[in-house]
């Protein structure tokens, strides 16, 4: 499966996304921080694309067809904002049960 770089922070916005309309009128807020992302990408050339290649994050199923030394690893820091740049915050209710609660519908086998 061909996971683009792109795709792959857009998930992350996502799920900051859900977490920030989970805790809207909840009395605990937090701040979000920098976001440190990870990734073993594979380059490939791209005709579409602009400058010629495009990256392509390793996913777990198809780590084991790629030989290592054709994998790079891309790291990077986001400050997420609001779009008025004002901060973001995760808020969290202070009785809340610990944990996610029901992912069951977020699952993907």
């Amino acid at each position: 499966m061909k996971i683009g770089l792109a795709d792959a922070v857009a998930a992350v916005r996502e799920e900051i996304t859900e977490a920030v309309d989970r805790g809207e009128g909840q009395d605990l807020v937090f701040a979000l921080g920098p976001v440190e992302l990870e990734f073993e990408v594979v380059l490939q050339a791209d005709a579409k694309a602009k400058a010629g290649f495009r990256a392509w994050v390793v996913s777990a199923d198809a780590e084991a067809g790629v030989s290592r030394g054709r994998t790079h690893r891309v790291a990077f820091t986001l400050t997420p904002k609001r779009a008025d740049a004002a901060d973001l915050l995760v808020n969290g209710a202070p009785d809340r049960a610990p944990g996610p609660g029901d992912v069951s519908d977020r699952i993907q086998d």
